[in-house]
């Protein structure tokens, strides 16, 4: 006799075999999760003494048919009673796992997988008709068969009596055949059900049989049954594409106020944010989820590698997008104090070791102060700043350092940086040559940090050693008086700006520098380069914002002076201007190949 299952629209499998899912190959993962609960509740109910058989050997057994166009999915599991299969199987969206935690929550704790009870439903997406045999661990109850061909009508009736567990049928549809190649089926395995808490086998007719997972992966341990060495195999085991260890890591683990289980690795990092193609996975009681930890993992954290696993993430009803919600912030808020927390032990119980591994993980470290208040708070005890001798300093240890030092006309303390080693050498030297320290800041992301470093000590300043004259930069007592009148003075800005023609400086000062400092100087000041560096609209920002700073003590402004030929005297400046805008790359077209051929020709005629 046929029946109807208990539904409020006839059109619900058109629904779940379109809506439900975003990916078919879900259905795999349901089944062997109902399965997997299926023998987890059984193994509760033995220890519990409500079943006094002894089963040795509880597994899952995945059969392809591929003849018959058929999967089969085994267990020996707990099973079901016809009221069971009428509650849980013919009545949609009852989830047998909800009821059985409240019942038996009172005993133990329980990792029961499903919640929704519609994962059995998602097998009618690949299947023109699925039946189920199966036997509850009740002996007095009837072995149940079911069938259904993707309509609300179904079979049910008793049958012979067969071993305890369930048998689920597949009969896979035309449009879905790649679901009865072993190697596709293995790739998805591996994919969903790799960790999984019940050994997993995948079978053919030919007695092809694979175990498919880790009862135990390491996430599930406490810190102290594992050894390095574990750490590291697990993670090559998840990315085997890895070739380098992890540099570090940290084992996530709380009860209170939520459960969550999990390991973040530190990879090697180089300085620059990108797309990562190995990412921290999300599980679920073992389960795999999804790579998408948006909201979970902040950001920042999003540049690790690793395994979060969470019974209390809010996923939407197919279990395969997060719901944000308020336990969602307090996981993400727990992650980020926690590897906050690593990373300021590591610093307090072995500094040089942090310091080797800094060039590694500073961008993270970076990229979190920026964009996480929590983390930022934190960090600033951890944070390192280094010189251009290498030698590495807190921002409280190095405030310390130049604070009578370097300080600037409106008594902030300046703290020089340099981006580039080779492409600043002579402002280097120069800052050198009067004492001055000089920080590395080299990240994508330094432009970023240290406006909001200078926002929250207000008495610090940044300022990049080529943003202006070293001695402007830094208050200085001692002043350079020009050797040249007003009237030279006058003389020399016209002959340099008539030569400026085919140049466009914001504009050219005459400042009085000292001998050994070059004839001119191309400055870009500090926030004009900051504007450049943090707006993408930064390509737009053309010579025009250099200034054009001329030494009046230099030698040659005398030379200049002196020069009666016009064209000579336009000779000399163009001579040293080239050479100042070679120095600063910034020599470009015309005037690069007229420089060039001008320097060739001098060659050939000496």
């Amino acid at each position: 006799m046929e029946n109807k299952i208990s539904v409020t629209s006839d059109n619900i499998f058109p629904i779940i075999k379109k809506f439900l899912y975003s990916d078919k190959e879900a259905f795999l993962r349901e089944l062997v999760s109902n399965a997997t609960d299926a023998v987890t509740k059984l193994k509760t109910i033995i220890r519990l003494g409500q079943f006094e058989d002894n089963i040795d050997n509880f597994k899952i057994n995945i059969l392809i048919n591929k003849e018959n166009k058929k999967i089969h999915i085994i267990d020996n599991g707990i099973g079901m009673t016809k009221k069971e299969v009428e509650k849980y199987i013919n009545q949609i969206a009852f989830s047998g796992a909800e009821e059985f935690i409240q019942k038996y929550n009172k005993y133990e704790k329980h990792n029961i997988i499903g919640h929704f009870g519609l994962g059995f439903y998602s097998s009618f997406m690949v299947s023109n008709k699925v039946m189920i045999f199966t036997q509850s661990y009740q002996k007095k109850e009837s072995s149940i068969f079911w069938s259904c061909e993707g309509s609300p009508n179904f079979l049910m009736k008793e049958i012979e009596k067969r071993d305890i567990g369930t048998e689920i049928i597949l009969f896979i549809n035309e449009e879905s055949k790649e679901f009865l190649e072993y190697d596709y089926i293995l790739k998805l395995l591996q994919k969903y059900c790799k960790f999984m808490p019940i050994e997993i086998y995948l079978s053919t007719k030919d007695n092809k049989n694979t175990l498919i997972n880790k009862t135990s992966p390491a996430w599930i341990k406490k810190a102290t049954q594992l050894i390095d060495k574990d750490y590291k195999d697990f993670y090559h085991e998840l990315y085997p594409n890895q070739l380098e260890d992890p540099l570090f890591w940290v084992h996530l683990n709380i009860d209170h106020p939520f459960h969550l289980t999990g390991i973040l690795f530190f990879p090697k990092i180089e300085k620059k944010i990108e797309i990562q193609r190995d990412k921290i996975y999300l599980y679920q009681n073992q389960v795999y989820i999804t790579d998408n930890l948006e909201g979970i993992v902040p950001d920042f954290l999003s540049l690790l590698k690793g395994v979060i696993d969470s019974p209390d993430i809010p996923l939407n009803v197919s279990r395969s997008h997060l719901q944000s919600d308020k336990s969602v912030k307090n996981i993400s808020k727990y992650i980020t104090r926690k590897v906050a927390d690593k990373l300021d032990l590591m610093f307090k119980n072995n500094r040089e070791n942090f310091q080797k591994k800094w060039e590694d993980i500073k961008i993270i470290v970076e990229y979190g102060m920026v964009s996480n208040q929590n983390f930022f708070e934190k960090a600033i005890n951890f944070f390192i700043i280094y010189t251009v001798k290498n030698v590495y300093f807190t921002l409280n240890e190095y405030k310390e350092k130049i604070k009578n030092i370097q300080i600037n006309k409106e008594g902030n303390i300046v703290f020089l940086y340099s981006s580039d080693k080779e492409e600043q050498y002579s402002y280097l030297k120069e800052a050198e040559y009067r004492g001055y320290e000089v920080l590395i800041l080299n990240s994508p992301l330094s432009i970023h940090l240290i406006q909001k470093l200078e926002s929250y000590y207000k008495d610090i300043c940044f300022v990049r050693i080529d943003s202006d004259h070293i001695d402007k930069l830094i208050k200085k007592e001692d002043k350079y008086y020009s050797e040249l009148s007003e009237k030279e003075k006058k003389e020399l800005k016209d002959f340099i700006n008539e030569q400026m023609c085919n140049y466009k400086f914001s504009s050219i000062q005459l400042e009085d520098l000292s001998k050994k400092d070059y004839p001119f100087l191309i400055i870009l000041p500090e926030f004009l380069r900051r504007m450049k560096e943090m707006s993408y609209m930064g390509k737009e920002i053309k010579d025009k914002n250099y200034q054009l700073i001329v030494n009046t003590n230099h030698i040659l402004m005398k030379k200049i002076l002196k020069e009666t030929y016009d064209e000579k005297r336009k000779q000399i400046i163009q001579e040293a201007l080239n050479l100042t805008l070679l120095s600063k790359n910034l020599l470009h077209g015309k005037n690069l190949t007229s420089f060039i051929s001008k320097k060739l020709e001098d060659l050939i005629n000496k």
